[in-house]
């Protein structure tokens, strides 16, 4: 059985390490680790994840409580998808 991923363009300052220690505050490690989050791309100020469908409002939900600034810009379910909407 294979997870379904739903990739997430963050936009933010320092996004990489900001992205883990929000969902680390908010949802422990043992929430972290049923998200299956994993970096596809990193920029300056961006950057594109790939977590679990089913922690995807989880994933949001931290970002909107982070005390540093951080915006799920667009969700889509395939990479192609999301660069097609930037």
């Amino acid at each position: 059985m294979r997870e379904n991923k739903r990739y997430i363009l963050v936009k933010g300052n320092n996004p990489e390490e900001n992205i883990k220690k929000s969902i680390l505050e908010s949802i422990g490690v043992f929430g972290m680790a049923k998200t299956g989050l994993s970096f596809i791309s990193k920029g300056k100020d961006s950057a594109i994840i790939s977590v679990n469908r089913e922690m995807l409002n989880s994933v949001r939900a931290c970002f909107s409580v982070y005390k540093n600034k951080l915006v799920a810009e667009k969700v889509s379910g395939t990479l192609k998808g999301l660069k097609a909407k930037n």
